[in-house]
């Protein structure tokens, strides 16, 4: 079984190959772009990242990434078990906190129009990414490589993928242990073959 990604490695696509590098699973790489046409023919909406799994195509990074856990029993809990609500909380508090600030500051530099963009923005986004980082270090197992203690899950490649964002986009991470982290797990080697790919 061989999957398909579509999608450039500057973008949320880099956390599916990731993943897929972490858990072992064969696949083929599609550097496209939004809107190009390697992209529409499988989505409309021509957003990356795309996964193609058995002829289907998954659209959503956090989407494939539950998929791919749930179907290869990788880097997730049991759905319905503690464990599981525990790390989809942490899921959201990263798309929630993390990746949508840095999302949005992403629209206003250089994804809308020009007339749409509101760069004054970003700063008040900043300061939000700092509040985050504070919320974020009590929900991080203490003394332990992952978020949450000694298994590696979904929320680390999210949280981490995350980190990196926040460095090319010039936020600042004011959080020694949160800095720490980010380092650690971009050290992996997974992730420098997903970024190689």
């Amino acid at each position: 079984m061989g999957y398909e990604v579509i999608g450039g490695v500057k973008s949320r696509t880099l956390r599916v190959l990731w993943m897929l590098e972490e858990i072992g699973q064969p696949y083929t790489h599609v550097p496209a772009l939004p809107q190009s046409d390697e992209v529409t023919r499988f989505s409309p909406a021509g957003k990356i990242p795309l996964l193609v799994a058995d002829g289907v195509p998954i659209s959503d990074s956090v989407a494939i990434m539950t998929y791919l856990g749930d179907r290869h029993g990788a880097l997730t809990y049991p759905a319905g078990s503690i464990d599981r609500a525990r790390q989809d909380s942490l899921t959201q508090f990263i798309i929630d906190e993390f990746d949508q600030l840095l999302w949005m500051a992403a629209k206003h530099s250089f994804v809308l129009p020009e007339d749409q963009r509101r760069p004054e923005v970003k700063d008040s986004l900043k300061w939000e990414f700092e509040r985050s980082q504070k919320a974020l270090i009590p929900r991080m197992a203490e003394d332990a490589e992952f978020l949450m203690g000694d298994k590696m899950t979904i929320p680390d490649i999210l949280l981490a993928h995350c980190g990196g964002w926040a460095v090319g986009a010039k936020f600042p991470i004011v959080e020694p242990l949160f800095r720490d982290y980010v380092s650690r797990m971009r050290d992996r080697p997974a992730f420098a073959r997903a970024l190689a790919a």
